[in-house]
């Protein structure tokens, strides 16, 4: 038998072509398997990373969150307020008026005859200004005289009737008719006597007023009238003139309204010194005589009046002037710039800063201003972080930041505006 046709040996080597299915699959599953546990560790990697991301991302929101709100937030400068004092000296403004102001009119219809001062002129009590002519009136005098004799000479008569017929009427020579008819007309008689001397009188008083004196002692500060002149008679009427105007400027009155808050240290004889851009360095002596002891509801000041000497005749009515008295505080006061005051619709307000570092806005009441400092008299307490120059837009509750350390109380700052 040749090599070909010998039979195979069974002990040798095995044919790989005749492996079974099994060992076929098992390589095929290690791959699969490895695949899923590659796909779970990546997905997992990415969630990691994507969980990372957000969180990231929302603490880098926050922060920026935060950043944003802070830089947001105003800066200020605050300052704590300075103490009013217990005793202070107010300035207000006055205005002067004489003492005695008075337009002077005419009595009687006529034309200027005369006038005898002018403006500027220093008169007595019955010093004679004018002279005004009235013929109308001269001559219903004339004729009230004449009326005035006849009722004196009727009268006259009938009262020598009426004695005469009370005689006759002893003896029974006459009727008691006749008589009492008698006695009658010379009652009437006697009456018509004294309304005819009353009308004499009037038209006297009419003549004496075409003559115009001084009312009282003073200055003439206008006169509006000349010779000639047409003068109608009355006051305060269109075609009235008024002749003269008279001030009596001996002694001024300087009218000042106080307000509210300083009203309770206000009292009779209080002494005040009066201020004139004309006089620099000089004072008037002046002294609180009345007030009208009503408070204006609009302006919540007092009327109040003070008398000033004024014999030397350097003031002159209708000045303006400055009146400084002083009073003593009745509560405590604080001192504070203008600039931190607030105008808003609710009312003046002024900021402040609380311990939260939060913003406040406080209604206050104000005292005495001088232009750069205000006085706050309710409102402000002694440890109130003010904040000096507050921004428009600044809110109740706002956040603010403070850039400049406080001061002691009663430390003045901001180029001694008190504050």
């Amino acid at each position: 038998m040749s090599d070909q046709q010998q039979p195979r040996d069974a002990s040798a080597t095995p044919d790989i072509s005749q492996d079974t299915p099994t060992q076929h699959r098992r390589p095929a599953a290690l791959s699969t398997g490895r695949a899923i546990l590659l796909l779970a560790l990546v997905l997992a990697v990415a969630a990691v990373l994507a969980v990372t991301g957000i969180f990231g991302r929302k603490d880098a929101q926050a922060a920026v969150e935060r950043s944003t709100h802070a830089l947001a937030a105003p800066t200020v400068l605050v300052n704590l307020p300075a103490k009013g004092q217990p005793q202070q000296e107010i300035l207000l403004p006055a205005n002067l008026e004489a003492y005695t102001d008075s337009p002077i009119y005419a009595r009687a219809n006529g034309y200027l005859k005369k006038w005898y001062f002018d403006i500027g002129a220093h008169v007595k009590q019955g010093q004679l200004l004018a002279e005004i002519e009235s013929p109308e009136v001269d001559q219903q005098l004339l004729q009230a005289q004449a009326d005035l004799a006849t009722a004196e000479t009727n009268a006259g008569n009938a009262k020598t009737q009426s004695t005469r017929y009370q005689d006759l009427l002893k003896t029974d020579s006459v009727s008691k008719l006749d008589t009492d008819n008698f006695t009658t007309q010379a009652a009437a008689a006697s009456t018509t006597v004294k309304s005819a001397l009353a009308n004499v009188q009037r038209l006297r008083e009419m003549v004496g007023f075409e003559k115009v004196y001084a009312p009282f002692d003073g200055v003439v500060t206008a006169r509006n009238i000349d010779i000639g002149q047409l003068i109608n008679a009355g006051a305060g009427s269109a075609s009235s003139t008024e002749l003269f105007h008279m001030a009596a400027s001996t002694t001024l009155r300087a009218y000042v309204s106080v307000p509210q808050i300083y009203t309770p240290g206000l009292r009779t004889g209080l002494a005040a010194d009066l201020t004139f851009n004309e006089f620099p360095g000089k004072r008037f002596i002046g002294k609180l005589v009345r007030t009208s002891k009503q408070i204006d509801p609009a302006s919540r000041t007092l009327l109040v009046e003070f008398d000033v000497n004024n014999r030397s005749g350097e003031l002159y009515p209708g000045a303006y002037a400055q009146v400084h008295f002083k009073t003593n505080v009745s509560a405590p006061s604080f001192i504070v710039p203008v600039s931190a005051l607030m105008f808003r619709s609710e009312g003046l307000r002024i900021a402040v800063v609380d311990e939260n570092n939060t913003a406040k806005l406080l209604p206050v009441v104000l005292g005495h201003d001088d232009g750069g400092t205000v006085q706050v008299v309710d409102g402000l307490q002694a440890d109130s972080r003010v904040i000096l120059d507050p921004p428009d837009s600044l809110i109740e509750g706002e956040s603010v930041r403070i850039v400049k350390p406080e001061a002691k109380p009663g430390t003045a700052k901001s180029g001694g505006s008190g504050l």
